[in-house]
């Protein structure tokens, strides 16, 4: 090993030795080149970290998916699985009966029938302003008992009943821009 003196100290061993320390200083550990991973550990740790990516997307889109794709029971849906459902919130699809609408200061009651089955409702709120006998109706709540107890309303005009009934459901006009 070398040995150089310097003006401001005693001598310092292993100065321009070729250790990896500039001259006139000791090595130390934080010169010493750092250790690098090994390529195949990262590889390894990068792939865990994708499929772990991968897996929770998929788990994401799969409940994301799942929840919207059965928008709604039908009544006769919803009274085959009526004890599946148990008290669960979910969104309840039928026509309304006629003669079967009673508006009270609380809300409505009213029945909806499926192609075989018929459910009493009673909604909370206010009802759209085109609630009717002999209009198909979506309501979100859930079963008490025999009675099916709903907190929104919402009045569904498809394609089908548009043309049957043409003088309820009037189309907004558009406003040329």
């Amino acid at each position: 090993m070398s040995e150089r003196t310097t003006a401001l100290g005693p001598p310092v061993v292993g100065a321009g030795a070729g250790d990896g320390s500039v001259a006139g200083t000791p090595a130390t550990p934080s010169s010493v080149a750092p250790v690098h991973r090994s390529a195949p550990r990262a590889r390894r740790r990068l792939w865990v970290v994708g499929v772990v990516l991968v897996g929770a997307f998929g788990f994401l889109l799969f409940k994301g998916l799942g929840g919207s794709i059965n928008y709604f029971e039908t009544v006769d849906q919803a009274v085959q699985q009526k004890a599946m459902l148990g008290t669960r919130t979910f969104r309840l699809e039928g026509v309304v009966v006629p003669g079967s609408v009673h508006r009270n200061r609380n809300g409505v009651s009213f029945v909806a029938a499926g192609t075989v089955h018929r459910v009493a409702v009673v909604n909370y709120g206010n009802p759209p302003q085109l609630f009717q006998p002999d209009i198909p109706v979506v309501v979100v709540g859930h079963f008490s008992g025999s009675t099916f107890i709903s907190n929104q309303l919402i009045v569904d005009h498809s394609a089908t009943y548009v043309q049957q009934h043409p003088t309820r459901v009037t189309v907004p006009t558009r406003i040329a821009p």
